[in-house]
């Protein structure tokens, strides 16, 4: 099987470069490219892995071990629904219900438009106030109703 090239590999050496004598660099690292490039592709993996002598399964699963990390493209939008118990105590699993259903994808995918991805994040600081969710435009309303996630779904899509 043909190895797939990186588009970006300059880029993705100088990445490693920056970090590459940090001590647990393999984290920063992918910090780094996803940062960048907005996930960390799977054609990169290899690329990490020998820089940093490691396999590819080793950079493959840190990379999907963590939810943080995404191996595909983003949408547009990133929609953070928080998950934390004050949130849950809240309503939180009843929005991310609705949440699901009404954009018909579960949390880490991808609308079929390209323009939302919704993540779950377990705190952000609103916790009094909750379910909350935070905006990739920095908007964390308080107190989220099926009706204002909605609402702020059709104004990000409308923004895209």
């Amino acid at each position: 099987m043909p190895e797939t090239t990186f588009a970006e590999e300059a880029e993705l050496q100088r990445l490693i470069a920056a970090h590459r004598d940090q001590p647990g660099a393999l984290l920063p690292i992918l910090h780094a490219v996803q940062e960048a490039f907005g996930y960390v592709d799977d054609a990169a993996v290899p690329i990490i892995a020998k820089a940093l002598n490691l396999s590819r399964a080793e950079v493959h699963g840190v990379v999907s071990f963590y939810h943080h990390f995404r191996s595909s493209p983003p949408g547009r939008h990133i929609v953070r629904l928080c998950r934390a118990e004050a949130c849950q105590a809240l309503g939180a699993r009843a929005l991310e219900a609705h949440a699901k259903k009404t954009l018909r994808i579960d949390l880490h995918e991808t609308t079929g438009d390209g323009a939302i991805t919704p993540e779950a994040v377990y705190g952000l600081g609103n916790c009094g106030c909750g379910p909350s969710f935070l905006t990739d435009s920095g908007k964390s309303p308080a107190r989220v109703t099926p009706q204002v996630f909605d609402a702020l779904v059709q104004q990000a899509r409308a923004e895209s």
